[in-house]
């Protein structure tokens, strides 16, 4: 249980009142709330919101009464601000009130003058919302419209090669411009967020290394992503990507990351039907809100065939520092490659956004897909610059 002694939509109202919200910023951040408590509905949690009311000379009373016991330092000095600006400050809170009061997330408004009846009204309302069970199904929201698609495996061309010379100059190159571009975006607060899928052995591994050594250890974090942990599978299933959201100024590097639920999870069995086809939506706005929060955003898949693949994986078996990479789980996924192909391919085509587009990388040419990946990144950081 979670109780939040206010919450993401008080702050909004006081937001707006003092002016560091616009009407724009605002009814973007509406929508938002509306998402994440849609999300969470979903998932199983059962939402309630109270809004203790109390008139503008209640609020006058109170305050006098800490001060007069000096405990007036209990007041912030914004509930001040609330009690003189009250009258401009109440047909706010009710408009909002009112567009985030959903079926799945209702409000409920407490009377608070009388301090017992506020108490027993706000018990009885957390024990029927624990009594309650499941809301009924929630509504999907509706779908976005159609963008240009990033493609489709079979159109990958995956003859695509590059002879060792043009790749060491090319690399230099890329990874002075990247050297530079983190800098900058490290002074001017740029955070920037870095997906990688692929297939096993596709070498989302080594395009990372050729990116990070160009960097300062202090502006990247690379988070390599495997199955959650009792704690990580106990919460929904994007909170703990939610948690290594770069701060300003930094790179997060997901090395695999919230496409599991679509992927792995789908194909495996792992997620009922119900969960993966939910989350195609709840993966459009949790990007969304990283992107809208100034964050640019670029995806990889880095595509391999079956033949390569079984290469590497018989490479990888004669090599003792890299043959603690092989499971049986590797080789027994092969016998699921098509039904991989196809998840990949709706997932491509169900979370491909002009500002998120996925970005297929040729990946039988190691160098080919080294270098591709350096320069969409750098190109993504000059963009945002």
């Amino acid at each position: 249980m979670g109780l939040y002694f206010g919450g993401w939509i008080f702050e909004l109202v006081l937001g707006r009142f003092l002016g560091e919200i616009s009407k724009d910023e605002l009814r973007r951040r509406v929508r938002e709330v509306r998402d994440f408590e849609r999300m969470l509905a979903a998932d199983g949690s059962v939402i309630r919101k109270l809004w203790i009311h109390t008139s503008k000379k209640q609020l006058g009373k109170r305050l006098e009464r800490l001060d007069k016991k000096q405990h007036g330092w209990l007041a912030a000095e914004r509930d001040r601000r609330i009690h003189e600006n009250y009258d401009e400050l109440v047909p706010l809170a009710e408009e909002l009130v009112a567009e985030t009061d959903l079926p799945h997330a209702p409000w409920i408004v407490v009377e608070g003058k009388d301090d017992e009846f506020r108490d027993l009204t706000v018990m009885e309302v957390v024990r029927d919302a624990m009594t309650a069970g499941p809301c009924a199904p929630i509504a999907r929201p509706p779908a976005p419209e159609p963008v240009p698609l990033a493609g489709r495996l079979e159109g990958v061309d995956l003859t695509a090669s590059m002879p060792e010379g043009e790749y060491e100059q090319r690399l230099d190159t890329a990874q002075a411009r990247l050297a530079d571009l983190s800098y900058r975006a490290a002074e001017e607060g740029q955070a920037t967020v870095l997906a990688f899928e692929g297939w096993d052995a596709a070498g989302k591994g080594g395009a990372i290394r050729r990116m990070t050594r160009a960097m300062a250890a202090r502006d990247y974090r690379v988070v390599p992503v495997a199955a959650p942990t009792d704690e990580e599978h106990a919460h929904h299933y994007l909170w703990r990507f939610w948690r290594d959201v770069p701060r300003a100024g930094r790179m997060t590097i997901f090395d695999r990351s919230w496409y599991g639920r679509v992927l792995v999870e789908r194909v495996e069995g792992l997620a009922s039907e119900s969960e993966w086809t939910r989350a195609y939506a709840e993966i459009r706005h949790f990007e969304e809100m990283l992107m809208e929060n100034g964050a640019p955003l670029r995806k990889f898949w880095l595509h391999i065939d079956a033949d390569e693949q079984l290469r590497r994986f018989e490479a990888r078996e004669k090599t003792p520092y890299k043959k603690y990479k092989l499971t049986e789980d590797d080789y027994r996924n092969r016998e699921k490659w098509d039904d991989y192909v196809a998840a990949i391919d709706e997932m491509v085509d169900r979370t491909s956004t002009p500002a998120a587009p996925w970005h297929l990388i040729p990946a039988n040419d190691k160098r080919v897909a080294r270098i591709k990946v350096l320069e969409i990144v750098c190109g993504a950081l000059e963009e945002a610059l």
